[in-house]
């Protein structure tokens, strides 16, 4: 199948992405594999999750740590979270991900000052920030305390779809303005969609790919739609893996230096999930460094998966079974190869 200018033509994505044409589907996997491995050659970058709070201000209607339901809740201490960062560094992290609710107690000095400790202490390190919507200047201040990405998944490109999925004091506008303010100070952006969230579709998901097409991001994150117990969504089907890594190939082959997680919601609804990310062109996985405490408690969905090679103290495992398929882990910061020395190449 040729492509112009890079991009699939919307006739193409949908064949793709309804076909069941498995020497077709093949042929797009072994495409796309081909891609990460000339530019990354068999490296999977290893990123350190540590899930800081699960307190968050958002009514996000499919989300588990949503402001309405009533869990347990928890916040990281700043010693914890450097502490853990140490754990993980010793372990051969090189890229610590903060990730949290939009936690109103947790404000720019509480990262600020994490930020500067770990950066600080380890020289050779990247931090990348997955805490929600900010204002620009608090961004700002993040990116000069020494964080170098940012995650922010647009959840849905299509303005119907996002509006069933979020209350509305949520915008789609507001989530891409921020992606394009997060790019104009220097980060290192990522951004992605939910496959086959509630009153999503084929159609809305060829808007997705058109969006990152647009907002061109370092890195691209999907995962299958997973349901949670206390949400309206809580009947819902889950996402598949099969339109799931259909994406993920797809999106590599768009978007070749991207990086690309073989997420945990795909390896939750998969025992396969994670390798079959890889094989279709992902080259990231990010090991669960938190402490038990978060764990435990920071589920955005349902039977998330959670043992043996989630665990981060589980990494020469991880490599080994990687070495099986002709990967291995890198033990490096991971850039993308658009981007040198944690900075950007314009």
């Amino acid at each position: 199948m040729q492509i112009k200018n890079n991009y699939f033509t919307d006739k193409q994505l949908i064949e793709l992405l309804t076909t069941n044409d498995t020497s077709l589907l093949s042929k797009l996997h072994s495409h796309a594999r081909f891609i990460t491995k000339s530019i990354y050659s068999n490296d999977i970058y290893i990123r350190g999750l540590i899930e800081v709070s699960n307190y968050c201000k958002q009514g996000c209607y499919y989300c588990g740590i949503n402001r309405s339901n009533n869990i347990k809740r928890y916040r990281l201490k700043k010693k914890d979270i450097v502490d853990t960062a140490k754990i993980g560094y010793n372990l051969g992290f090189r890229t610590f991900v903060l990730q949290g609710g939009e936690d109103p107690l947790l404000n720019d000095d509480f990262y600020i000052d994490i930020i500067k400790a770990i950066k600080n202490a380890y020289k050779d390190i990247r931090i990348t920030l997955s805490i929600g919507l900010r204002d620009f200047k608090s961004y700002e201040q993040l990116k000069k305390a020494g964080a170098d990405r940012f995650l922010l998944r647009h959840e849905s490109a299509n303005e119907f779809v996002f509006k069933k999925l979020h209350p509305k004091d949520q915008s789609l506008k507001t989530r891409i303005d921020a992606l394009i303010n997060l790019k104009k100070l220097g980060f290192a952006i990522g951004t992605g969609f939910m496959v086959e969230a509630p009153f999503s579709s084929i159609n809305t998901h060829i808007e997705d790919i058109k969006l990152i097409r647009k907002l061109k991001p370092q890195m691209i994150g999907i995962g299958p739609f997973i349901s949670h117990k206390d949400t309206i969504f809580k009947e819902n089907k889950s996402g598949s893996s099969d339109l799931t890594t259909r994406l993920i190939s797809i999106l590599r082959i768009e978007n070749p230096t991207a990086l690309i997680p073989s997420t945990t919601a795909l390896n939750s609804i998969d025992e396969y999930g994670r390798i079959k990310g890889i094989l279709s062109g992902a080259n990231v996985i990010m090991p669960n460094l938190s402490p038990k405490l978060a764990k435990n408690n920071y589920n955005l969905y349902d039977n998330k998966k959670n043992t043996g090679l989630e665990g981060a103290e589980d990494v020469l495992k991880l490599d080994k079974y990687l070495n099986r398929y002709g990967y291995k882990i890198s033990i490096s910061p991971g850039d993308n190869k658009g981007v040198r020395n944690g900075k950007i190449r314009r």
